[in-house]
């Protein structure tokens, strides 16, 4: 019966961005991390923490960016790089991230705390102002 593959836990998002496709990072090094697409993975709704360290329930937020598959991939890169700016900015707050460059979504995971799943899309949207925030539009 074949292994299921190893996910790795996630670190705290602290230093530089790394260059797409590149999973040999050194051991122990803070940052967030690339994943490898050519790994099979588990779907999001598994993958997805659902409590933080203190057992507190997490919040989410979901953002497309359209088009960024088709860009240049020095454009994907300086998206990617911003979008890793601004959520460093929020890194004690920041549970969890994956930028699917499949379908252009990007999936936040964060401490339930009031406002912050519009306050960090908005710095995204300030920061990459082609990302949309997706989310239920309230009734009228």
């Amino acid at each position: 019966m074949p292994q299921k593959p190893r996910i790795p836990t996630p670190r705290p998002a602290t230093g530089a961005i790394e260059p797409l496709g590149d999973d040999s990072l050194p051991a122990g090094r803070p940052g967030l991390r690339p994943a490898c697409a050519f790994q099979p993975i588990e779907p999001l709704w598994r993958r997805l923490p659902k409590r933080d360290e203190r057992g507190r329930r997490l919040a989410d937020f979901m953002m497309l960016i359209p088009g960024l598959k088709r860009r240049s991939d020095m454009e994907i890169r300086q998206r990617l790089q911003a979008i890793h700016e601004v959520l460093e900015g929020y890194s004690d707050v920041v549970a969890f991230v994956e930028m699917n460059l499949r379908i252009n979504t990007l999936w936040v995971s964060v401490q339930a705390q009031p406002g912050l799943c519009l306050e960090i899309p908005a710095a995204i949207k300030c920061a990459v102002p082609e990302a949309l925030l997706i989310g239920q539009r309230p009734d009228s």
